[in-house]
């Protein structure tokens, strides 16, 4: 039987019978492309919004966070790898949840202060149909859709799922195609579904600062100066990095850089927060 490919992200994966793709989460089955992880959920949270880290989208309120497993990127300081890194065959933790059942979930904790849904904690755009169907029931019931995206992604998927979602933060890892290229990324891609997205609904960025990767004022100026030509007043989440996974052996971001290029930032962008300090 021929290849199939999965065109969810910009991998492209040509596939084989039964074969898995680069997220772990995708697979050909039957000459069918398999969204292996719909409903298939390793965590269930009720989370400050502040936490995904959204400070500009109804600050104070609460969101019911959603993870799967798999994810498209390779970053070896992955502080959820225990869920992103997983292959078929490994054991995810997992439990089945049905669309259904989330958004009735959803829907009862507004009393508790939940204002909807986000999907997070692995990459979720790898599984754009249970994004997707949860997403249309959560927006029946009144209540907001949110993703946290590395933003790797294909243009045609993004704006699949676009008209359901409500607000993004979207990973900038970096401003250097060098740096995307180690994480098995493309930093073109990242940008193209930030300028993409900011059209479309409320959109945040995260950059985690990594000790002798990303840390430069240089790279913060020319990181900010690009997205304020975006929106200027898209919120940056300038981020601390401590030892995981593989980089367990690297020492966390001093708090002084972090603040350092935050005011490098500030000098582009109107919001602009230092996270884990």
């Amino acid at each position: 039987m021929s290849r199939i490919v999965c065109d969810v992200c910009p991998h492209l994966c040509a596939l084989e019978e039964e074969q898995t793709g680069f997220c772990g989460a995708r697979s050909n089955q039957g000459g069918k492309i398999s969204a292996d992880s719909y409903g298939r959920v390793t965590a269930v949270a009720l989370d400050p919004v502040e936490k995904k880290p959204l400070r500009r989208f109804f600050p104070g309120s609460r969101i019911l966070s959603v993870g799967s497993y798999g994810c498209n990127l390779r970053c070896p300081g992955c502080q959820n790898h225990a869920i992103s890194m997983v292959r078929p065959g490994e054991d995810s933790g997992t439990e089945y949840l049905s669309p259904k059942v989330l958004s009735d979930q959803a829907l009862e904790l507004k009393a508790a202060g939940n204002i909807g849904i986000a999907f997070t904690y692995n990459e979720p755009l790898i599984c754009p149909e249970y994004v997707l169907d949860c997403s249309r029931l959560n927006r029946e019931n009144g209540l907001k859709n949110v993703a946290v995206t590395n933003g790797y992604v294909n243009p045609r998927t993004l704006r699949r799922l676009l008209p359901m979602l409500d607000a993004m933060n979207i990973d900038l890892k970096s401003f250097s195609p060098e740096f995307y290229r180690r994480i098995s990324g493309g930093l073109d891609e990242v940008k193209q579904a930030i300028s993409i997205a900011s059209e479309v609904c409320h959109v945040e960025v995260t950059t985690l600062i990594i000790p002798g990767e990303n840390d430069t004022a240089e790279e913060m100026d020319r990181l900010s100066g690009w997205l304020s030509e975006v929106n200027p007043e898209i919120p940056l989440h300038v981020t601390r990095f401590f030892p995981r996974y593989k980089q367990a052996d690297k020492s966390p971001t001093p708090v002084g850089t972090v603040g350092s290029l935050a005011e490098a930032a500030r000098r582009n962008l109107k919001y602009v927060y230092e996270g884990n300090v």
